[in-house]
């Protein structure tokens, strides 16, 4: 069984950066999931994939996954470059383009 160690990203829906700053981790599907038959849902017979384990630091996460015998692997995470503007930048006379409105 095989989990995966990494820092979530932002969802589409949340402008700050709660939940983005511990470690996760989470086991990966190992048998592919089925569609049950009388009902029509998906199911699987793993239950590990619903567990999810915060830690604060990546090296936390490495070491409870060794001491428990659980293989791994640490995804990095994608530090997005963002450019902090204030309002007052868009009347800025040295402001590169123009204005279009």
């Amino acid at each position: 069984m095989t989990a995966r160690i990494f820092k979530p990203a932002r969802t589409a829906m949340q402008s700050g950066t709660g939940k983005t700053k511990q470690w996760l981790l989470e086991h990966e599907i190992e048998t592919p999931r089925r569609i049950e038959p009388l009902m029509g849902w998906t199911s699987t017979e793993e239950t590990q994939q619903q567990v999810r384990l915060w830690f604060d630091t990546a090296e936390e996460a490495v070491a409870y996954a060794q001491r428990n015998g659980i293989a791994f692997r640490v995804i990095e995470p994608n530090v997005a470059a963002t450019k902090v503007l204030s309002y007052s930048d868009n009347f800025k006379t040295s402001r590169f383009g123009q204005w279009t409105h």
